[in-house]
């Protein structure tokens, strides 16, 4: 993800200017300064920073936001329950926004799948998601937020995983009812459209007031 939103700000008229990439070895081709994950302070001032690290690494990215006033953007998934708690207080200070999945098309899928909970009550919800065998979460992040998405609306969601080749994501949330069916689905062909996604929160997050933010918010 880090070099798909690097090249992408590279290769489009998107608005950014990179001041500086983060990772455990930056890449040569970064073209811009780059800093070790422990060189955070080092970090030239910025007015959103873009996240898809690991838990691990999630922590520093979020104090440094905090430190500068700066908003945050991540994508990091796998957060424990104290992570989650600190990015909620983070919040009430700076501009913040997470997903599980940046695709603007998964955004408008989460609104459907609200819409479709709460007009079939009792319908069985069941979420089927595939990706890649080196993806290591299962349900994806995606799978759960959808999820959470439906049971906000009254249903209750079950959820089945495929990890098979370089699938590169494919959410199918289904309504079944008495005689008939309901079948949402999302299908990601190319991750650049989770790169655009997130540069296209990103540009829309800077300048806003401290709070939570979803990325339905930004479309």
């Amino acid at each position: 993800m880090g070099r798909a939103l690097l090249r992408l700000c590279r290769e489009e008229s998107l608005g950014c200017v990179v001041v500086a990439a983060v990772a455990r070895q930056v890449p040569d081709d970064a073209d811009v300064p780059g800093f070790a994950s422990a060189d955070l302070a080092q970090v030239p001032e910025f007015d959103v920073a873009i996240d898809f690290s690991l838990p691990e690494g999630f922590d520093a990215v979020l104090d440094l936001c905090a430190s500068r006033n700066a908003a945050l953007v991540s994508g990091t998934t796998g957060l424990s329950a104290a992570q989650r708690t600190s990015m909620d207080a983070a919040a009430t200070t700076i501009p913040l926004l997470w997903a599980s999945n940046f695709s603007l098309g998964v955004a408008a899928l989460h609104a459907l799948v609200a819409q479709a909970a709460k007009y079939l009550p009792g319908w069985d919800c069941d979420i089927i998601e595939a990706h890649h065998v080196h993806k290591q979460d299962a349900p994806s992040g995606t799978a759960l937020t959808l999820g959470a998405s439906a049971q906000a609306n009254g249903a209750t969601p079950r959820y089945a995983s495929i990890r098979a080749g370089d699938i590169v994501g494919e959410h199918v949330v289904q309504f079944t009812g008495l005689g008939e069916r309901i079948e949402l689905v999302h299908r990601a062909s190319n991750r650049d459209i989770f790169a655009r996604g997130a540069l296209h929160a990103a540009r829309q997050m800077v300048g806003r007031a401290p709070g939570c933010y979803r990325l339905v918010e930004m479309l």
